[in-house]
């Protein structure tokens, strides 16, 4: 049967003793006096604790699912009426296997981090406006659908329509490691809203997806290296976001790398996030120069408008998204403006896997 040859190696391939020792270490650590008294530090608790227990707790299933198994193939030898219920449990075991294997692809230094997503309109006027808007809206269902937090770092409104660009950070286990793949550019093909005529128009944004970097890891940034400049914010957020030059636009001189911030009141409060921001941005750079398959898809990320799209969304003349990447497609438009991403995620997950081997 397909699920058992990863059973018999899920010790070593998962390491199973040695995460359900961490989950014992972790409940204790919840239940000590005083764990909740610095939040940050409790909710990175908690996401490893999910982590974790997202591997433990399937291979437990197939543990004492295999043991019942056995007796029930010696039954179905004997009554084939049993075997209909057979098939379907190796068919539920299959699809926990398959889950475990996704999970073992997230095997990356930042994938366990949050992430934040970075969305910039591109090539098509109001209507790119408009989409890098639509954009950012899938990605926060996404979230919500999973019990992530999304926090809004950074938004810059069109006047007519949509964003200029944003950035959202997206708190939650493996954050990052699912959403990583999404960076490069999305294209739309609808008729346009924003057109008297009615004429069809292609529209792109780019998405940039960096991981959160907590305020202990040591990421060094000269501050030599880096313009500081202050501005007044923009958007929704009363008259005293719009009198005071509360954001801030870090430039990363080296790099050429941009990060803006206006997502509070505070001058100070910005500064510290768009610090934040860019220690993201030059962790994502460092790691992906050390993997060839992502130094390839970074040098790709240059590329804007058309020809560069990773993924193709069509209203027009009919209703599908396809990723230009794996060829995995959906049929259902606006399910996928909803959040239902995971399908592509997951796709992503596995070329890049194969990608990697080819590569190796």
């Amino acid at each position: 049967m397909r699920f058992s040859s990863a059973f018999s190696s899920y010790e070593t391939v998962f390491d199973y003793d040695t995460k359900a020792t961490e989950i014992k270490d972790i409940e204790l650590k919840m239940g000590a006096p005083g764990f909740w008294d610095a939040p940050e530090s409790a909710r990175q608790v908690v996401d490893r604790l999910k982590v974790v227990k997202g591997v433990v707790e399937p291979l437990q299933d197939l543990i004492a699912s295999a043991e019942d198994l056995e007796p029930l193939l010696e039954m179905a030898a004997e009554d084939e009426g049993i075997l209909e219920e057979v098939e379907t449990e190796i068919g539920r075991l299959e699809k926990v296997v398959d889950d475990l294997e996704l999970k073992s692809l997230l095997s990356g230094p930042r994938d366990a981090c949050g992430a934040m997503v970075t969305i910039n309109a591109r090539d098509g006027g109001t209507d790119a406006n408009d989409w890098a808007e639509m954009l950012l809206r899938m990605y926060s269902r996404w979230a919500q659908r999973f019990d992530y937090q999304v926090e809004l770092l950074d938004r810059s409104d069109n006047e007519e329509a949509g964003i200029n660009s944003a950035t959202v950070l997206i708190k939650g286990p493996m954050a990052f490691g699912y959403l990583k793949g999404e960076t490069g550019v999305h294209r739309l093909v609808r008729i346009s809203p924003f057109n008297s005529e009615g004429k069809r128009q292609t529209s792109f944004a780019a998405v940039d997806v960096s991981p959160e970097i907590q305020d202990e890891i040591v990421v060094d940034i000269p501050e030599s290296e880096v313009r500081e400049d202050t501005y007044r914010a923009s958007g929704a957020g009363g008259q005293h976001v719009n009198k005071t030059s509360s954001a801030i636009r870090l430039t990363h001189l080296p790099t050429g790398e941009v990060v803006t911030c206006q997502a509070e009141r505070s001058q100070h409060k910005n500064r510290a996030l768009a610090w934040k921001m860019l220690r993201s941005k030059l962790a994502r750079i460092e790691e992906e120069k050390r993997e060839a398959e992502q130094a390839a898809k970074y040098k790709l990320q240059a590329k804007t408008g058309f020809g560069a799209q990773i993924r193709n969304y069509f209203l027009h003349p009919d209703q599908r998204v396809k990723d230009a990447r794996t060829a995995f497609n959906m049929g259902n438009f606006h399910a996928v403006m909803d959040g239902d991403i995971q399908g592509f995620l997951d796709s992503v997950l596995r070329w890049r896997a194969k990608t990697g081997e080819m590569q190796d």
